[in-house]
């Protein structure tokens, strides 16, 4: 005669909870072999552990519940490789994921040091930048018009760019505005342009342009009212000290704080412009 155990040996002789073992009834994945019709006490067989030894199988291969009933009710080995190899495209896809996740985690823990690390606002800098790749997209609407509102509007197209050229998320964190050196060059903050800066795994689209490795003239500036006033004291210190525009003026977003008012987000950004020796 075969031997009944109770649900409390059951879950302990398999180091799961009794609830587990009720989930496990409630949802039809493993019932008990007996249950006693008149004090409903749920037994169950020395047998029905390799049951539980396969769900743990499963579950370490990633499988969800319902999962594995779809495998117990079809009782087809010859259907197993099948879902083994979806189960290991899906794992692929998560580990894609999660590497996306850690580079987003990484850039936003860069530009937060950096953010730490800005001496002053306000306050002319002379240095060399490396070469940067943008995705630059042209919004037809002059980003300084409306404050922020026009400026919010092309960002969300620059973002349904970025999902249909499936994009990083992490490239959302550095995220700009240009402004072209002729118009600069006037005196003029105008811009329809908007850009992410992405790595070397794109070049096929038209898009993309290079910021030239260069010495650069920058200053910080923490609010989208003060840049316009900032970029000109930018201008002001390449004509008192001899030298010239030698590329486009660069807004762009080092980091963006969290603490956003019922209208508007807060950013800290770096205006930025290439220079030359101006030639006498």
């Amino acid at each position: 005669m075969q031997k009944k155990i109770s649900i409390g040996k059951m879950a302990k002789l398999n180091n799961i909870s009794i609830q587990t073992l009720h989930h496990y009834d409630k949802i039809g994945l493993l019932s008990p072999s007996y249950i006693d019709p008149e004090t409903n006490y749920r037994f169950y067989s020395i047998k029905q552990c390799a049951c539980l030894d396969f769900i743990k199988y499963l579950k370490c291969m990633g499988f969800t519940l319902q999962e594995m009933k779809e495998v117990f009710t079809e009782k087809d080995a010859d259907s197993i490789p099948k879902l083994l190899d979806e189960q290991i495209q899906l794992i692929d896809q998560k580990m894609n994921e999660l590497v996306q996740m850690k580079k987003t985690l990484k850039v936003a823990s860069e530009n937060y040091k950096t953010y730490i690390q800005i001496p002053k606002m306000g306050v002319v800098e002379r240095n060399f930048l490396p070469e940067r790749k943008i995705y630059c997209y042209d919004g037809k609407k002059d980003i300084y018009e409306d404050q922020l509102e026009t400026y919010e509007y092309i960002l969300r197209e620059l973002r349904n760019q970025a999902l249909i050229h499936q994009f990083p998320t992490s490239y959302f964190c550095n995220v700009g505005s240009i402004t072209r050196k002729e118009t600069i060059k006037q005196r003029k903050l105008t811009s329809t342009e908007i850009f992410m800066l992405v790595d070397a795994d794109f070049f096929n689209l038209k898009e993309i342009e290079f910021l030239p490795a260069h010495e650069y003239v920058s200053i910080y500036c923490d609010h989208f009212s003060q840049e316009k006033e900032y970029a000109f004291k930018l201008i002001d210190y390449i004509e008192e000290n001899q030298l010239e525009i030698a590329g486009d003026y660069i807004c762009e977003v080092i980091v963006e704080l969290p603490c956003w008012t019922q209208y508007e987000r807060q950013m800290i950004m770096k205006l930025q412009i290439p220079v030359k020796k101006r030639i006498k």
